[in-house]
């Protein structure tokens, strides 16, 4: 299900997958909420904290990379890491 023809999956796998040290325990699904898409990323523990960055800086910056891309399309999507 992807905004149109953005592949937002695609682009946090991107994002995420060079910081994570196991990539075979990286799972992202996508679904649809009210009123956009949601994005649930899912890493191995020891990887968390790395995703999230200091004071959480990666995680908000995959966020809007992931709001710019879907804005353009007129979409709106929330990116969650799931622990």
């Amino acid at each position: 299900m992807s905004v149109g023809n953005l592949d937002l999956v695609g682009l946090v796998r991107t994002l995420v997958e060079p910081i994570v040290e196991y990539k075979d325990d990286l799972e992202i699904l996508e679904s649809e909420q009210d009123g956009g898409v949601l994005i649930e990323v899912r890493v191995n523990d020891e990887d968390t904290g790395k995703v999230i960055g200091r004071q959480g800086r990666v995680i908000k910056s995959i966020r809007t990379l992931a709001r710019a891309a879907a804005a353009r399309s007129g979409e709106h999507v929330d990116v969650e890491l799931l622990d």
